[in-house]
């Protein structure tokens, strides 16, 4: 989500739901009885045997449940990096929000984020990132009856805008001079243009494309303009984490040069561009 990254005027969850947020396991369950451990290479983990990510879901092709299990790009990144380190991945589901401030990850909930992230600035000064593994664009999707493009022609026919809350998405309708209307999730995003709530919306190109896979979709909306922002997504560790930083780029590092970074890219979200990783 490549991010700061919305929401609406039916905002955000209920603050116990959010917090409450179900536990789902990638790769195996724990009894969570364990307490902190160290994995392989002496890289400290929250949960002896396990390296807990914090996401938030849905957001395929990235991180979506899929036959009672949490699957994706991201996922099946992780997957590597928790092999490396001789511990199987457990993936929560946490609010969004929390994801620019560090919070789950300094308070030992979690030992990295994933959430299909933007690196900002901003964000920054609260994580450290990974190095970028994944190279974002936005793009804009309008139902076909609204039959508009682009943004301008939105604005010029004053037809309401939306995104996901707390990503770059939302940030980049508002530095058009948008109040786009804010969902919480990428699914809650889609069900607003299918409803009418919005006539077009603005989000991440990857996620565009595998709405559009399916046919329902393909025949209700339409690909507007794609947005190039620059933005590169990365995962994130608490402030100092070194040495889970250091595991998760080596972990990149090799799946880009023995190919399996290309087959998971193209097996989650399609061919891998000729100026992409």
């Amino acid at each position: 989500m490549t991010t700061p990254a919305g929401r609406t005027s039916n905002r955000i969850r209920p603050a116990v739901a959010a917090v409450s947020a179900a536990l789902l396991f990638a790769g195996g369950c724990s009894s969570g009885e364990e307490g902190p451990g160290e994995a392989a290479g002496g890289v400290p983990v929250v949960e002896k045997g396990r390296l807990t990510t914090c996401t938030h879901l849905p957001y395929p092709p990235f991180q979506f449940e899929r036959g009672g299990k949490v699957v994706g790009f991201d996922v099946a990144l992780i997957d590597l990096v928790a092999k490396d380190l001789g511990v199987q991945q457990k993936i929560l589901d946490t609010p969004f929000e929390n994801f620019k401030t560090g919070a789950f990850l300094n308070s030992g909930e979690c030992d990295l984020a994933a959430a299909g992230m933007t690196i900002t600035e901003e964000r920054k000064k609260n994580v450290d990132f990974s190095a970028p593994y994944f190279d974002a664009t936005q793009a804009m999707l309008a139902s076909k009856k609204s039959g508009v493009r682009t943004l301008a022609e939105v604005r010029a026919r004053g037809l309401k805008l939306g995104a996901q809350a707390e990503t770059t998405g939302e940030s980049h309708a508002k530095s058009r001079g948008f109040d786009p209307v804010a969902f919480e999730s990428s699914d809650a995003v889609l069900n607003g243009l299918r409803t009418g709530q919005v006539d077009a919306v603005v989000i991440d190109y990857p996620v565009v494309q595998g709405w559009l896979k399916d046919k329902a979709n393909a025949g209700a909306f339409v690909l507007g303009e794609n947005i190039e922002t620059g933005e590169q997504y990365g995962f994130s560790v608490k402030k100092g984490n070194d040495r889970l930083r250091a595991a998760i780029d080596k972990a990149i590092r090799d799946a880009r040069a023995d190919g399996t970074y290309r087959k998971l890219y193209e097996e989650w979200i399609g061919p891998l561009p000729k100026a992409g990783s």
